[in-house]
């Protein structure tokens, strides 16, 4: 927590202006801590402030404990935060596993009901480190204020109104977006979430400073805060997607869910299938009707897909596939974040099977890749998978709307009659199929197969055929790598070391960057939205620096490198591509990176 101290005139306490404060709520997944972090970060978008949360849930459907951290930044905010300033400890078990991430010097607030009302209060206390404690009675005080039983949900909405006052942050607009929030449901949740919080906000908390942020630098506009799969979805849409089908699984689910409310409001069609395979042949058959359709999953469900995203790339059908990664293998880490399926998205179907990936590097890019997925499905005629994660899944971040009209792509059946000299697989040109009803002036109409074919589309087992037809598909590939453009390095332009990533570490990897350089280390970041294919110009960017660190979240693997450094290192034929991986689950932390690439400068890993 970046701050400056002042005295108050006429007040003896001392105020405190902020830049930044990061606020970790720990409590149980039933406590409406995820409310809280929603609530601030939307606020912090109304107040051109920048934010950015992060939480884990547990992954039984039984509920357990739970945080939602929220970084809240009058300037740029590029992650989470290594190290929370506050702490707010709902549980003993709440304080026992997160007082370690309070820094030294923070401040923790914690539920000191009497254990008579709630037995899980915090009792246990360790003063060391310089943290100060301050305990108020969470749960006995929301009693107190709206009635009911110690085990009424509520205590969340007090403890938003206690940080309201404590941070000094702007009530009004805060009060209404719970209100906009609860006002959906019925009239009492909203009257008593308000008792609650304006009990919260009228407490006294007694030997605290006051707080107050400094005025937000973002530039003026209409700024939105939400998380990744929104954007995804929203980019869907005006991509020109009206055609959906998956089957539930996390963390791609709520996107699922978005798709089945927003598709027919555009004139699309949602299904909910009945398993992975179903879903994406369901969209197969979309695509071969002429549609730019997409579907989705995480980990085990793309597994599943495969064998038929084998023959929408052998029949060369457009489509979307988003994959939200998380743990893994096999179940895993359902709520956890992992960058472990790239290997499986580039290679993981039968044969030579040539598809698109792509990563979106922050929430807002999320929105773009998606536009960019349905032009690549489009013009080249292949299966785009997007590589999203947990982490981007569920984090929400502050920024300016997006212009959708002006990116709006509003979709329509191409029935253009076709030539007598159409071929729909012409091995000298990109496929573009005809939609079925179009006129074939020939008299002669094309056959779809996922056996290998001639350029009608007939079955072919003809040696020659088969090379040609595997070398076009390749050459998609080709032309993709050429049609996009290498990523611009953040940083240093050579020196050292080239810290490389992809995906939602974006913003650790930034600022990891800026560290070393802040050391005195010449350093550079380049980080990759294309991973396959990987756009041309790449080569010269790594040849100017003498380490190249691949900063990602997946295992070592057998050979001591993560999966896009194995990637990058089978491509480049570069012995200074080095890895720096976890596969804790957890997001990356600047110190987890800067210390790993510095033992790599020391020659110690």
């Amino acid at each position: 927590m970046s701050s400056t101290t002042i005295e108050s005139a006429g007040s003896s306490t001392p105020s405190r202006t902020l830049r930044n404060a990061v606020i970790r709520f720990a409590g149980n997944s039933q406590d409406g801590i995820q409310s809280i972090g929603g609530f601030l970060a939307r606020l912090a978008g109304r107040t051109a402030q920048e934010v950015m949360t992060y939480m884990t849930i547990p992954s039984t459907i039984s509920g357990g404990p739970s945080i939602f951290q929220v970084h809240i930044g009058s300037g740029q905010v590029l992650t989470s935060g290594d190290e929370a300033d506050v702490l707010v400890a709902f549980y003993q078990h709440s304080y026992d596993g997160h007082i370690s991430s309070l820094r030294d010097g923070g401040i923790c607030l914690y539920d000191s009901t009497p254990t008579s009302m709630e037995r899980d209060a915090v009792v246990n206390l360790k003063h060391e480190r310089g943290i100060k404690h301050i305990g108020i009675p969470f749960t006995s005080a929301t009693v107190e204020a709206v009635g009911g039983s110690p085990r009424d949900r509520g205590k969340n909405m007090f403890v938003m109104g206690l940080i309201c006052a404590v941070f000094n942050l702007d009530r009004e607009k805060l009060v209404g977006i719970i209100a906009r929030q609860f006002g959906k449901k019925d009239e009492q949740v909203l009257r008593n979430a308000m008792l609650a919080f304006d009990a919260g906000y009228a407490y006294q908390v007694g030997d605290l400073d006051k707080f107050f942020f400094e005025h937000g630098e973002a530039e003026a506009g209409h700024r939105i805060s939400t998380d990744g799969n929104q954007m995804l979805t929203l980019g869907l849409l005006a991509a020109g997607v009206r055609y959906g089908a998956a089957y539930p699984i996390t963390p791609w689910s709520t996107i699922m869910e978005t798709l089945r409310t927003e598709l027919p409001k555009y004139g699309g069609i949602y299904v909910q299938a009945e398993d992975e395979l179903a879903a994406v042949s369901l969209t197969i058959g979309a695509a071969f009707a002429g549609h730019l359709a997409v579907t989705g999953s995480s980990g085990p469900g793309l597994s599943l897909k495969m064998e038929a995203l084998s023959y929408a790339s052998m029949a060369e059908l457009p489509l979307i596939v988003i994959n939200v990664q998380r743990g893994g293998p096999s179940t895993g880490l359902p709520t956890s974040v992992e960058q472990s399926d790239l290997m499986q998205a580039i290679y993981g179907s039968h044969g030579d099977c040539p598809r698109i990936v792509l990563a979106p590097q922050d929430v807002e890019d999320c929105f773009y890749i998606a536009l960019e997925a349905g032009k690549l499905a489009r013009k080249y005629s292949c299966p785009v998978i997007i590589l999203s994660d947990q982490a981007l899944s569920s984090r929400i971040e502050a920024f300016h709307e997006p212009d959708v009209d002006m990116h709006w792509v509003e979709p329509g059946l191409n029935l253009t009659p076709k030539d007598a000299d159409f071929k729909p697989y012409p091995l000298e040109r990109n496929t573009h199929h005809a939609a079925p009803g179009t006129k074939m002036l020939g008299g002669k109409y094309p056959v779809v197969t996922g056996l290998e074919h001639d350029e009608w589309g007939h079955p072919s087992g003809s040696p020659k055929m088969h090379s040609a037809m595997t070398n076009k598909r390749r050459r998609k590939l080709l032309d993709a790598a050429a049609e996009i453009h290498a990523p611009k390095v953040h940083g240093d332009q050579e020196g050292d070391v080239l810290l490389v990533g992809w995906g939602s570490t974006y913003g650790p990897i930034r600022e990891s960057t800026d560290r070393l350089r802040a050391e005195g280390y010449k350093a550079g970041h380049l980080h990759l939205r294309h991973i396959h294919p990987l756009p041309d110009g790449i080569q010269p960017v790594l040849n100017h620096y003498k380490h190249i660190i691949v900063v990602e979240m997946n295992d070592y693997g057998a050979y001591g490198y993560g999966q896009l450094a194995m990637l990058l290192r089978a491509r480049f034929c570069n012995p200074a591509i080095r890895s720096v991986c976890k596969t804790d689950g957890l997001a990356f932390r600047i110190k987890d990176i800067v210390t790993g690439v510095e033992k790599h400068l020391a020659g110690g890993a």
